[in-house]
C-alpha cells in the first residue's frame, strides 16, 4: 500500500490504530484524541476522512476498525517508523525516546529509497557490530 496520498496526520492516526489492535484494544474517537493529544473535533475530521479513503470502519462513539485496505497502509507507516527507530539507536547511538519522537516526525518524508539504504545498512552494522563499535570510539 501506498501511503503517498496521506498526510502525515492521516497516517499518525492510521499508525495508532494499527497499534492499538496490536495490542488488542478497542480504540474510539476519544480515546485516539488523548493518544494523539489533539482535540476531539480534529480526531471527528479525520476519522471521516480515513472513512471515505475506505481506510477505516467507525461510527460516531463506536470502535474504529481498520479495513484490509487500511491495514495495509498501517503497516507501511509502522514499518517506516520501526526501521528508522531501529537506525537511529544502533547506528547513531540515540537514546529509544530521541529515536522514537525523531522517527515519528521522519517517517512521513523519508522515500522508499532512502529507507531501504537506511534498513540495509543497520542490518549489515548488526552483523558487523566491530562497524558501530568503531565509530562509537571514533565519535567520542
Amino acid at each position: 500500500m501506498n501511503t503517498d496520498n496521506l498526510s502525515s496526520g492521516l497516517e499518525d492516526y492510521i499508525e495508532a490504530i494499527y497499534i492499538a489492535e496490536l495490542n488488542k484494544t478497542q480504540l474510539k474517537g476519544a480515546e485516539l484524541a488523548r493518544h494523539l493529544n489533539i482535540s476531539r473535533a480534529s480526531v471527528s475530521e479525520a476519522l471521516s476522512k480515513l472513512v471515505t479513503k475506505g481506510l477505516i470502519q467507525y461510527e460516531s462513539y463506536g470502535a474504529i476498525k481498520l479495513t484490509e485496505k487500511g491495514k495495509m497502509s498501517a503497516i507501511d507507516v509502522y514499518h517506516k517508523h520501526n526501521v528508522l527507530k531501529d537506525f537511529f539507536e544502533t547506528i547513531l547511538a540515540m537514546s529509544p525516546a530521541e529515536s522514537e519522537e525523531i522517527g515519528c516526525k521522519i517517517e512521513h518524508i523519508v522515500s522508499k529509497d532512502v529507507l531501504e539504504r537506511m534498513r540495509q545498512f543497520t542490518l549489515y552494522c548488526k552483523r558487523h557490530s566491530e562497524v558501530i563499535e568503531d565509530y562509537k570510539k571514533e565519535s567520542l
